[in-house]
């Protein structure tokens, strides 16, 4: 399961982008006006390549947890957490032991962070596990899986020493996460609003196992990654598209959700970070292509094309196995 946690924000529910112009304190910028109208008209463009999403299963994320969802317009008018002004910078906390591949994928993922967030990353020193005290550690009763509370993470580890000019500080682990009672465990966990997050590769697969292990193992995280930065840049789990920003509550589903936004979702991250779609798209693109993800380079050519680019020229690095 893929938890968003920390405060909500206020949706002014049904809320359109004229209204948000004519209501924000953001509406007295004319570039502001500009770029969100540039994006509403993106949306529509890339409309075509999303899928709708599909009814929830039994033991889905949305079988289990009913949410409204969120669009652009009440995205903006929510007063989000963005990346800009003095709070500009991701940084990224290991904690605890890795091992190599592990390690190789926490840099990739603080490398494809920078770019889906167009935000500069900093990979801090590494913390040991010793600064989970046994009371916020237990051994699952079921599983036997050696396990940190993810709640624990966030607000006393994380949130003392969070940087001043810290847009998101983001915890990696390989030690199991949950995130107390009631529950199993976490794949990740992140807050609205106080710009602290953690997530595990715990439960991502065996990287050191072969090249296509490795390639899904580094998915699984980008996924991770990504998705629980955008809760912490406000944004809600998305209930109208297939998208890296539904909720998952186990690795069927998480494996089944693609790692792009759909059109709302990405039109909120440009607008957040302050980047030109076919840019994004094309960094994206590149990185892909270099690490083998073909499925999902495949897609942000799409993307690129649908919105009148052009597919840069990347070639794949011949070490990107692992």
């Amino acid at each position: 399961m893929v938890l968003g946690g920390g405060a909500g924000v206020i949706l002014v529910a049904g809320a359109s982008l004229r209204q948000f112009l004519s209501s924000s304190s953001l509406a007295a910028s004319p570039a502001d006006q500009t770029r969100a109208a540039q994006l509403k008209g993106a949306i529509r463009k890339l409309i075509p390549l999303h899928a709708k999403i599909r009814q929830p299963k039994p033991g889905d994320w949305l079988d289990r947890h009913k949410e409204p969802g969120q669009t652009f317009a009440q995205y903006l008018a929510s007063k989000p957490v963005r990346p800009v002004g003095a709070r500009n910078i991701i940084y990224v906390q290991p904690l605890g032991a890795f091992t190599k591949s592990q390690r190789k994928t926490v840099d990739l993922s603080a490398e494809f962070m920078g770019l889906y967030f167009n935000t500069k990353v900093v990979i801090r020193k590494d913390l040991p596990l010793s600064v989970i005290p046994s009371k916020a550690r237990r051994i699952h009763p079921s599983w036997g899986v050696k396990q940190i509370l993810s709640t624990y993470v966030l607000d006393q580890v994380l949130y003392p020493r969070l940087p001043k000019d810290a847009a998101a500080y983001i915890a990696f682990t390989a030690t199991d996460l949950w995130p107390g009672e009631g529950w199993n465990f976490v794949f990740g966990q992140a807050s609205l609003r106080r710009r602290v997050g953690v997530w595990s590769v715990n439960r991502n697969g065996e990287p050191d196992k072969s090249s296509a292990d490795f390639r899904l193992f580094l998915l699984r995280t980008l996924k991770t990654a990504t998705h629980e930065t955008g809760h912490m840049f406000s944004m809600y789990h998305c209930t109208a598209y297939e998208c890296n920003m539904c909720g998952s509550n186990h690795r069927q589903e998480s494996d089944n959700r693609p790692i792009a936004l759909c059109p709302e979702c990405l039109a909120k991250v440009c607008w957040a970070a302050r980047i030109d779609p076919i840019k994004r798209f094309a960094a994206l693109y590149s990185f892909c292509v270099r690490n083998g993800l073909k499925n999902e380079a495949a897609f942000y050519a799409k993307s690129i094309k649908a919105l009148g680019g052009k597919i840069p020229s990347t070639q794949p690095a011949t070490s990107s196995a692992r």
